[in-house]
């Protein structure tokens, strides 16, 4: 018999593979309904007639094939299971399906499987694994887009504070309200710093919200060591993206990503063993 934590994380990891599945889909879809606001908004803001479209949010239109047009049914819809069975290419047109919709998939899965196996089928375990979901989408938007939309940071951030307040994480709450303090006016100093000395926008004001929000999950001791470890990370795979000569159109390598990768590390290992990674 297997013991009731072990199926409790079992089942979570399942519906973290359908998470994942919904995922994909937030992190495709989300940006392009920011762009629609934004240019339906210029529009009113010019005097203009906003152009009808037809409606597009994370539910209508069906998920269909890019290429083709064919609509994903639901049997080509099962998380992983589809992408094997279909070998990796769209029924219709044979186009490959890329690879990042099942890795997607399944880095969900293993997060909430890690979560409930942690901290059971509690209002803790659904809360590090609504937190794992939300960091996880964010880190794709930004690397895909440069945008970590407020859609999704700024309820990030109240879910630290409110899960400190119900005691649903150990932070106190003191520690949750100065860590979301201290990390947006920290990276808030250094944008500005950064912009007074070189004329130039380091980061944008998303990763300023992001930070505020990992600094309420975690509270504010736990600051630098995920801003070490996202800074050296980042700088890191800045420099090989500029050797390979993969860096993207004016040379900006997105914050947003490192940041969540340090986010969910300090979620796994705990804050402080950031540090012992780095020899400090």
């Amino acid at each position: 018999m297997l013991e009731p934590e072990v199926v409790n994380a079992a089942l979570g990891g399942l519906f973290g593979l359908l998470v994942g599945s919904f995922l994909n889909v937030v992190i495709y879809r989300l940006p392009k309904m920011l762009e629609r606001q934004w240019a339906a908004e210029c529009a009113e803001m010019a005097g203009k007639e906003p152009i009808e479209a037809p409606a597009f949010n994370l539910i209508v239109p069906r998920s269909r094939c890019q290429q083709c047009g064919h609509v994903i049914g639901w049997s080509e819809n099962i998380p992983v299971v589809s992408y094997l069975f279909l070998r990796g290419k769209c029924s219709a047109c044979g186009t490959s399906i890329g690879l990042r919709y099942p890795m997607v998939e399944v880095a969900t899965g293993v997060l909430f499987f890690w979560c409930i196996r942690q901290w059971g089928a509690t209002a803790s375990g659904l809360a590090w694994c609504g937190f794992s979901a939300a960091v996880l989408a964010l880190a794709l938007i930004d690397w895909d887009t440069t945008l970590l939309p407020d859609d999704m940071t700024l309820p990030l951030l109240w879910a630290g504070l409110v899960a400190s307040a119900l005691q649903w994480t150990a932070v106190p709450l003191s520690s949750a309200v100065w860590g979301a303090v201290a990390g947006y006016l920290s990276l808030w100093l250094v944008y500005w710093a950064f912009k007074l000395a070189t004329g130039k926008e380091g980061m944008g004001f998303g990763d300023f919200k992001l930070f505020a929000a990992l600094g309420a999950w975690f509270g504010w001791p736990a600051l630098v060591p995920m801003i070490l470890m996202a800074s050296v990370i980042g700088a890191l795979v800045g420099i090989a993206m500029k050797f390979s000569n993969a860096l993207r159109e004016g040379g900006y390598v997105p914050f947003g990503p490192f940041l969540a990768g340090a986010g969910l590390t300090a979620m796994v290992f705990g804050p402080q063993s950031i540090l012992r990674m780095v020899g400090l």
